[in-house]
């Protein structure tokens, strides 16, 4: 069995299991998981999807 791979916050890093934080599908290419830490998501810091480059707050 392979160990689960955390996520991460897309825009800083952060680890998303955190209070405030979320996790959704890319809203453009629905195949990447977005990571947004609570802070990234109250300032609307950028972020960008990995497979598509779809950009968003």
């Amino acid at each position: 069995m392979m160990a689960q791979q955390e996520l991460r916050c897309t825009s800083c890093g952060r680890a998303v299991p955190a209070p405030g934080a979320t996790q959704f599908l890319c809203p453009n290419c629905a195949e990447v998981t977005i990571g947004r830490c609570a802070r990234c998501r109250d300032q609307s810091v950028v972020y960008h999807c990995p497979k598509c480059g779809f950009e968003g707050p």
